[in-house]
């Protein structure tokens, strides 16, 4: 059958626009034609990953802090240590195990483990333990000291005698906490000391009744060792401690059975806000802390010019020379101290609570000072961000963006362990078995999260 005319008028339109349509590609087909090829066209894009700007300026070469040890090759090459500060020739009956972790900065390693030795803490009983995530490079030498992980394996061990253990991997705070009590348990110990790496210590040479720090440190276990200690004597009922604090935390004595019965640590809680749920943990089930004083203890920020300072020698015929560094760190102490083969013979042995000594005190009070006027209170972690190519390396930016993270997560996951922001987890009204358990109180509504790694 034939398409009427009327249906033929229909079909009409729909052939005018095919017929524009390809009117209008024959023509953009014909002006590209005719355009002229450019000389050098421009290379087409590649599909992958945008980087970020690689340039990072390395930090300057940390200097030699203690000139002396770098040439010492034994306990013997150092000075000796001040004479009212020496520990008995004969140990003491009492375990004094004393644990320092590490993780970054070698100076500040350096001096906490130079001012315990100096402080009258018998070297043997000072355990470094190595918190890098390297391995055995360290111990082998294959670490430069612009790397972050550095750390002088020979020093410590030859030099100053003390002892190294080197973790398998790298951990958390709170990790490395349940390793030194897995440690004291390891080795039958019913307490043990650990200190933080960024503090440096002396005795109160100030004081009347004069003990070393060491001394000091340990009639507090002889106290602990009282039959009578912590006894209420209107209820006959003996009380139980967890930890002795001496400036807080920076320097600790813990008690094994205690933190044992506990659980240990939570290591899902790797960093800050796990002292905050041990320590509420041990308030919780009625577990003394006593704050104690064993000598000073500062919390620093950076390591004095030279540490043959804290060894207390002045050069001969020169009793009270002062200091003349006006107590900031960093500042010149060659007056004192001149490092040089002939040093024992040039210098004799300083008197306790002299001029030199305070000028000692005033230093490291400046350079804890420094430390609280500081933003970021903890920039000695930044100070070094080389060893680029070196066994194990991990990037140093990205080292600490992801630390930050991590200890971000954790302040969460502690938050939402309790249902409370903030440390004092106690005043929230919770008890031992509330863990997990308790919805969010007022402290949400407060604040949030500050990412510190954007």
């Amino acid at each position: 059958m034939g398409i009427s005319l009327r249906s033929r008028w229909v079909f009409l339109p729909l052939v005018l626009a095919l017929g524009a349509v390809s009117l209008y590609f024959l023509r953009l087909s014909i002006f590209h034609e005719a355009q002229p090829v450019p000389e050098n066209p421009a290379p087409p894009k590649k599909k992958g990953p945008i980087y970020k700007d690689s340039h990072r300026e390395i930090a300057p070469p940390l200097p030699e802090y203690f000139p002396l040890a770098a040439k010492a090759n034994s306990p013997a090459d150092l000075p000796p240590i001040p004479s009212w500060n020496k520990p008995p020739a004969e140990h003491v009956p009492e375990s004094t195990r004393l644990y320092i972790g590490f993780t970054r900065f070698w100076p500040l390693l350096q001096q906490v483990v130079v001012s315990y030795i100096t402080a009258g803490w018998p070297p043997e009983d000072i355990y470094v333990v190595e918190n890098t995530g390297t391995m055995d490079a360290n111990k082998r030498g294959l670490l430069t000291i612009q790397n972050p992980f550095y750390l002088d394996y020979h020093r410590l061990t030859k030099v100053f005698g003390v002892n190294v253990i080197t973790t398998s991997s790298l951990q958390t705070f709170a990790q490395l906490q349940n390793l030194y009590l897995s440690e004291a348990i390891n080795n039958n110990l019913t307490y043990y000391f650990w200190s933080h790496m960024d503090v440096a210590v002396h005795s109160h040479e100030d004081k009347e009744d004069f003990k070393s720090l060491y001394m000091r440190a340990v009639d507090v276990i002889r106290e602990t060792q009282q039959a009578d200690y912590l006894l209420d004597k209107e209820t006959g009922k003996k009380g139980e401690w967890g930890v002795q604090f001496f400036a807080y935390d920076w320097l600790t004595m813990v008690n094994v059975k205690t933190f044992a019965d506990l659980g240990g640590w939570d290591t899902m809680v790797g960093y800050y806000g796990t002292d905050c749920d041990m320590y509420s943990r041990l308030s919780m089930n009625e577990y003394h802390q006593p704050i104690q004083d064993a000598g000073m203890i500062y919390d620093v920020t950076n390591s004095l010019e030279d540490l043959e300072i804290l060894y207390r020698r002045r050069p001969k015929n020169d009793k009270e020379t002062r200091d003349t560094s006006d107590g900031k760190a960093g500042s010149d102490n060659s007056t004192i101290l001149s490092p040089s083969s002939a040093y024992l013979d040039s210098t004799e042995p300083d008197t306790i609570n002299s001029t030199h000594f305070h000028d000692l005190k005033a230093t490291l009070e400046q350079i804890q000072q420094d430390k609280r006027d500081d933003k970021f209170r903890n920039s000695w972690q930044l100070r070094q961000n080389g060893g680029e190519g070196e066994p194990y390396y991990y990037d140093p930016d990205g080292f600490e963006k992801a630390l930050q993270m991590t200890i971000e997560v954790g302040t969460k996951i502690n938050e939402e362990k309790w249902g409370h922001r903030g440390c004092n987890i106690r005043e929230a009204g919770v008890k031992e078995g509330d863990q997990w358990r308790v919805e969010h109180d007022g402290t949400f509504k407060r604040r949030k999260m500050k990412r510190r790694w954007f």
